[in-house]
């Protein structure tokens, strides 16, 4: 679908959405890794496998108890009608790649085998729901023009659905930043090398987004070694009418 098929003069409104949620990444069965053996060795890369598997969980620990029912994208709870349901994962170290879900559809995952370290975007049709483009973009060595040239033209009322994979920000320069906090961005400002990021925002957005998790890259603080914790957010969000 074209970027430009929205019409104009759409004033964003976040309407009776759910506030976002915020969980540690959680897996529920064996877990599928892929180490960037250009950042680290192979001893290194295997041990650090390890080590997020071991975060994560066993698949034993799920299968023993029943699961409660869920719902579209995993949520444990219905959206309202007229609402998206969505979940977005940022990728876990530079291991475990991100997914972006809406409408129990996959956008984006290391399966579908579309994401990659950097930023990983899906942009959305507001009206329907529909994936319009999907792309990665490497923040460490890419060229940040890249970026600029997919996210400049959006029309109003596309959803904007980001999640970091690795090292989200050392390519990022003050245009960058600035058109994502306009789209309701609160932390694309203070965004840096290695920090976890998830975010859901829109073009012609008035206020901040409720959908956003950010958690710093900390020595101190760091879930794996070198890396913050894994992000998991999800929400419903109200689909635009036409008359809007």
């Amino acid at each position: 679908m074209d970027r430009g098929q929205h019409p104009p003069g759409w004033a964003w409104q976040w309407l009776s959405s759910h506030p976002a949620t915020l969980h540690q990444l959680e897996c529920s069965g064996a877990i599928s890794v892929h180490c960037n053996l250009y950042l680290l060795g192979s001893s290194d890369c295997s041990a650090l496998a390890s080590r997020v598997a071991e975060t994560t969980g066993p698949e034993s620990s799920v299968t023993a108890a029943p699961r409660a029912r869920k719902y579209k994208c995993g949520l444990p709870q219905p959206c309202p009608e007229e609402h998206l349901a969505f979940r977005v994962v940022s990728g876990a170290a530079n291991v475990i790649g991100p997914k972006i879900c809406l409408e129990d559809k996959m956008l984006m995952s290391s399966v579908k085998d579309n994401v990659g370290r950097g930023l990983n975007i899906a942009l959305v049709n507001g009206v329907s729901g529909e994936l319009i483009e999907a792309r990665a973009f490497d923040m460490w060595a890419g060229d940040v023009n890249d970026l600029l040239k997919f996210i400049r033209p959006l029309h109003e009322g596309t959803l904007v659905f980001v999640a970091s994979y690795d090292d989200p920000a050392t390519k990022m320069n003050e245009e960058t930043r600035k058109l994502f906090s306009e789209l309701g961005s609160r932390n694309a400002k203070e965004l840096a090398f290695r920090d976890s990021w998830v975010f859901v925002g829109a073009k012609g957005v008035q206020n901040k987004s409720p959908f956003e998790q950010h958690v710093k890259n900390s020595k101190h603080t760091n879930k794996y070694e070198g890396w913050p914790e894994a992000l998991e957010m999800e929400g419903c969000i109200p689909r635009r009418s036409m008359a809007s």
